[in-house]
């Protein structure tokens, strides 16, 4: 799991590693618009985008976006350097979860939201793994996950939760939307994510003997 908290070069493996990260991206966003549709509370940091959608009328996707621009800024004291997954992230997502959120339509019944909302819980854990495990570089907001984790040695798994809830916190009294499923998420993402990470994090392979 600490070999993902390290970029390695695009030079290295750009041909595995690229599609890594851009399915990673539109998987992200793709899970984002899961959430959405269940209409059963959203993850935390899309309680934050929906508030901030309804203030402004700008669409999911270029809020998405708006906002890994200002997190960015967040990654100056922890010395974060942003890679090619970095700049990735704010483009791919917001694209991916409009796009999603236009032929998706909304389940009918409680028992499709309900298996909208674990879907796409359970496919952003997979798809945050996925592309920082590409290590190319994490997007704006898991890079201050990944920056505590670097800076502090604490386990992913309590950082993204601490992260989490303070972005839940945020977005509410902005007035996103939060029920069972924002609950759901934020106790779930942390070990989905670091469960995840060792299975699809990319490990240079050693010279032969």
């Amino acid at each position: 799991m600490l070999a993902a908290l390290t970029q390695v070069p695009v030079t290295v493996s750009p041909v595995r590693r690229l599609p890594q990260l851009f399915a990673g991206l539109w998987l992200y966003g793709a899970s984002m618009a899961l959430q959405i549709r269940a209409t059963l509370g959203l993850d935390p940091w899309d309680v934050l985008h929906e508030g901030l959608t309804k203030i402004t009328g700008l669409s999911f996707g270029t809020i998405t976006a708006l906002v890994g621009v200002v997190v960015l800024l967040c990654w100056i004291p922890l010395r974060q350097r942003p890679g090619v997954g970095t700049i990735s992230n704010v483009v791919v997502i917001g694209l991916a979860v409009d796009v999603t959120l236009a032929l998706l339509p909304t389940p009918a019944g409680l028992l499709p939201r309900i298996l909208f909302l674990t879907a796409g819980i359970v496919l952003n854990g997979l798809a945050a793994a996925v592309y920082i495990g590409a290590r190319l570089g994490p997007g704006p907001r898991d890079g201050l996950t990944t920056g505590f984790c670097a800076r502090t040695g604490t386990s992913l798994r309590l950082v993204r939760t601490v992260v989490e809830v303070t972005v839940l916190a945020v977005g509410w009294l902005l007035g996103g939307t939060i029920g069972v499923g924002t609950v759901l998420y934020a106790v779930t993402i942390g070990p989905l994510t670091q469960a995840f990470l060792p299975l699809v994090t990319w490990v240079s392979a050693r010279p032969a003997a």
